[in-house]
Parts: C-alpha cells; structure tokens; sequence
C-alpha cells in the first residue's frame, strides 16, 4: 500500500517511519496541508492520511475517487474537516477513535491550574527577577462544581483527575453513562451552576457554537472556561464580548475557531491578520496553546498504531472497525 501523507512534522516520523516498515507500506510525507491544489501530489497512491487542519471536500473526494484512492486516514480522532457524506459509497474514512484520553485530560487540567494561578505569567515576570505576587490570586478548586460536556473517553478521564481535586462534578452528554458517579444535568442547568466547565465533545452540526452569547450568558461570573476538543465549539466573537465583560476568571484554550493555517506553524516574524486571535492573546487571564493536548509519546504512538492497523485492514479486506459512516 502507498500511502501520502499530509501535514507531517518532524515528530509525526518519529513513530510511522518504522512501523509502517513492519508493514511494508511505502509512505511519503509532505509539510503542506491537504487541500483541493496539493491533491495532485497523492497521484498513484492508496490513501491519504490527514491530521486535524487539513480538510477533504465533496469535490476533492470525487478527484480521489477518479485516482482510484481507496481511503482518507484520519490520524485523530475528530472527522469534521472531511465531508463524510460524500465520501459515502466511494472510498473509506477510518480515523482514531482513542489514543491517550489521559493525554488530553491531563493537559486540560494544566491549562485551568495555569489561568486559575498565573503560573505561566509568574514564569515570565521571575524571569526578569521580579518577585511581586500582584494580580496572580486565583481561588482553591477544593469542592468547586465543575461541569464537563461530554462524557466519552476524554471526558472520563477528565472527570477521574477533577474527583481528585475533590470537585463536585456536573456533566450533560447526550448519550449519558450510568456507570459514571457524576450527576448528568441539562446544557442550561451546567452552564448555570458550574464554577468551571470544560468541553470534551466532538465538532458536529449539535455542537457548532455551543458557547454563544446565550449560554455564556447563563455561566457564573467568574467562570472559569477550558476547550481541549474543537475551536469551533466557541463563539470566538462571544467569547471576546464575554472577556469585556469580566464574565470569566480565566480561558484555557488549546484549540482555536480558525486555527487552519496558524496552528503547527511558525508565524514568529509576521504579521498576524487574525484579529479575533490578537485579541484573545492581549487577555491577561487567556492561555492558548497550540492544539498539543494529545502530544505525548504514548498518545502518538497509539495514533500511528491505530492509523496503520486501519491502513492494513484497508489493505487485506479486514473489517474496518473505525470506518466514520454518515
């Protein structure tokens, strides 16, 4: 099988090169994303694999159908940057469903003990040998309520390490899990009631926007808001009205609304068009990081495991048990 791979970085090498070798795959990797002009480059092969900014439209699945490009494999676990719908009866989406669940929600974690005490800005000012501790006060999360939206696998695990904390934990999921020892309540009720809330739910049509101006107007003053899953989950505008507001006490965001183009990249020495994202950045109580939730040896090791098993299933006619279908 020859696979092309797109939006490759160092580091995606580091664990594909030799196991894609123990399965004889010949793969290529390119830095460019993956898009209607960069298509061509798949040229003669099986597949394409993809990461999270890249995206694959109704026009470009019919281009890949007509090269004879048997399948799209998604080397995360979201699917939303590719029209499934289109791709139906033509070729195969097979992404990674899990990977580290731990990786995610740990991360998210360190991104609301950061806004809540400053730790980040503590690390800048010390730096410079300044010592004064003005402005970093932050609150105990010690039996603070914390909603969670979506109760999947990160969510889980998410839930497990705020319990830690000894928080009282919330949670709305439309398909809610018994055997979770949380307290599922409406979208409404945990927006009203949580003192922190964080988003583990996948982008779709349902949950597009799902921080707005309504729902932030339901949460708390002096919220705290984390975001680990998709950027497009949040109003960016919203979020910025809310900031003005004074209606959050810190936003940790690893994801971003239009990251595409940003995100991965180096954009040190240019000048950043992205206003919204200016904005965010000038935010004394904002930390936003560039979608690295997952990035831990164990989390990328399983994506490229997973991502080859599927391409070897492709591959052998073999049940493709993470196929995403309409």
């Amino acid at each position: 099988m020859k696979i092309m791979f797109y939006s490759t970085k160092p580091y995606d090498r580091y664990w594909f090169e030799p196991m894609g070798k123990d399965y004889g795959f010949e793969m290529h990797f390119v830095e460019m994303q993956c898009d209607e002009e960069t298509l061509s480059l798949a040229q003669g092969y099986d597949a394409i694999c993809i990461f999270v900014n890249d995206y694959v439209n109704a026009a470009m699945i019919e281009r890949m159908h007509q090269m004879k490009i048997r399948g799209i494999l998604l080397r995360c676990a979201g699917f939303n940057n590719v029209d499934i719908r289109a791709a139906e009866g033509k070729l195969h989406v097979l992404r990674v469903p899990s990977y580290s669940p731990q990786a995610v929600a740990e991360f998210a974690m360190a991104l609301l003990l950061t806004v809540n005490r400053f730790t980040h800005r503590a690390y800048t000012r010390t730096r410079d040998y300044n010592m004064n501790i003005n402005g970093f006060m932050g609150v105990d999360l010690y039996k603070k309520t914390a909603g969670v939206v979506g109760t999947g696998k990160i969510g889980q695990a998410m839930i497990r390490i705020l319990q830690g904390f000894c928080m009282k934990i919330l949670a709305y999921d439309p398909y809610p899990n018994p055997a979770l020892d949380v307290t599922y309540v409406s979208l409404e009720e945990l927006m009203k009631q949580s003192d922190i809330i964080s988003l583990h739910c996948p982008l779709t049509e349902e949950t597009r926007h799902l921080i707005n101006p309504q729902t932030i107007s339901m949460m708390k003053k002096g919220v705290y808001l984390v975001n680990t899953s998709r950027g497009a989950l949040i109003d960016t505008e919203a979020l910025i009205d809310g900031l003005l507001e004074k209606r959050f006490a810190g936003v940790g965001l690893d994801v971003y609304e239009e990251e595409e183009g940003v995100f991965y990249e180096d954009r040190s020495n240019e000048i950043v068009k992205d206003e919204n994202l200016v904005r965010l950045t000038s935010f004394p109580n904002v930390l936003i990081t560039s979608h690295m939730g997952f990035f831990t040896k164990e989390a990328t090791k399983a994506i490229a495991q997973t991502t080859l098993e599927n391409a070897y299933a492709l591959e052998t006619g073999k049940e493709l048990v993470n196929e995403v279908r309409p």
